[in-house]
């Protein structure tokens, strides 16, 4: 089997929903774009005394592939947008 190249060209998400945005990959050339609101964030939102809000951050999970993404791919794609996007929560779901 020949080796797939994947590769990282945009994510739009922001402040104050970093999950919310489009991301884009190329996989040999091909253009994959992928539903929104696609990523996790594996931080976290919690409150402590008089709802003063604590926000964790942590590395982005990929919770929703386009249907023919290769599965033997996913890792990599998972390192890819942690290199390129800064890890977060911002909290604006809560």
């Amino acid at each position: 089997m020949m080796n797939k190249r994947l590769i990282f060209i945009s994510y739009d998400g922001k402040y104050p929903n970093l999950c919310s945005g489009k991301l884009i990959m190329a996989l040999d050339g091909k253009k994959i774009v992928f539903p929104n609101h696609c990523l996790s964030s594996g931080g976290s939102v919690r409150f402590i005394k008089k709802w003063k809000e604590v926000v964790s951050i942590g590395e982005w999970g990929i919770s929703t592939y386009p249907p023919d993404f290769p599965e033997e791919l996913k890792g990599e794609a998972e390192r890819l947008i942690n290199i390129e996007i800064p890890p977060g929560c911002c909290g604006g779901c809560v």
